[in-house]
């Protein structure tokens, strides 16, 4: 119960009791003086015993009143005073993992790619080269020294370290290519001055070899190859080439380079994934009379 609603609840059992209380003094009055006790031992006499009576039952109902009253008062406050308990505490559930707004499935690493085979124990014509090429930029791009332990070759991955065996004296030398080379039929490398001085290549500048692999660049790309199928001291004459090929080959590039004695151009078909294709297409070329000389190059 509110406190106003207590105080007004009291405010009417006050008069209630007030009026009990008039109304036993209007009784009494009636009576008159007779009925008042007049106590002889312990006894009452008649009209007295009768009001006393009254006057007990109205003390006990106006006590039975106010003590159902307090009690009311004090349950409901009491009610009204109790905390609700707190909910009960909630199962925290366990963390999921956030899901992602899209799915996506890494695609599958495909195979690696594996490098271009080379040939173990060609045989063919060795040569070198020095000036006017000396201090130049190389195929790889590193700047040739005539006095270290180099090579061109025209397919084997740079980086490559060759064993050359001179097959004319015995004598032996290891280099590592760097460079593209030679163009000239039958000549499989092209050495360093200094070893062809190792080799002890004879007055001509050539020995006839055999190479032998001996190491490869661990990071070696596969290769890509191309088929060179004329150079050119005109560049006009470079064009016109392309452009009788390129109409049912290619794609045919032109690479300048100075030889030293002037500026060549390079014709080259092509951008083939393996040395074998390369050849497949060089014999093409020669079969429909587009070139006469060919040789199959590593662009890589």
């Amino acid at each position: 119960m509110k406190p106003r609603q207590a105080r007004l609840h009291r405010w009417a059992l006050t008069k209630f009791a007030d009026d009990i209380c008039s109304l036993e003094r209007r009784a009494v009055a009636r009576v008159g003086s007779a009925a008042r006790p007049a106590i002889t031992g312990s006894r009452y006499n008649g009209a007295g015993r009768g009001v006393l009576r009254i006057s007990i039952r109205i003390a006990v109902v106006l006590g039975l009143l106010l003590s159902a009253t307090g009690c009311l008062h004090r349950h409901k406050v009491q009610s009204t005073a109790r905390a609700a308990p707190p909910p009960a505490p909630s199962t925290p559930s366990p963390p999921t993992a956030a899901s992602p707004t899209t799915t996506s499935t890494p695609p599958s690493p495909g195979p690696a790619p594996v490098p271009a085979p080379v040939i173990q124990g060609e045989e063919g014509l060795a040569s070198w080269y020095g000036y006017p090429y000396h201090g130049r930029p190389t195929a790889n791009g590193e700047i040739y020294n005539m006095y270290g332990m180099t090579a061109a070759h025209r397919t084997l991955p740079f980086g490559t370290v060759v064993c050359v065996h001179n097959l004319d004296n015995g004598r032996d030398v290891t280099v590592r290519i760097n460079d593209r080379g030679p163009f000239i039929e039958g000549r499989i490398i092209d050495l360093s001055f200094s070893a062809a001085q190792a080799m002890a290549v004879d007055v001509s500048g050539l020995a006839r070899v055999r190479l032998e692999i001996v190491g490869r660049n661990a990071s070696a790309e596969p290769g890509l190859f191309a088929v060179q199928v004329g150079a050119f001291r005109d560049r006009r004459n470079a064009d016109r080439l392309k452009g009788l090929i390129e109409a049912s080959h290619g794609p045919v590039v032109i690479q300048s380079f100075d030889r030293g004695d002037g500026t060549f151009y390079r014709v080259r078909v092509g951008s083939e994934s393996s040395e074998d294709a390369a050849h497949e297409l060089a014999q093409m070329l020669h079969r429909e009379n587009l070139a006469t000389q060919t040789f199959v190059v590593r662009m890589n």
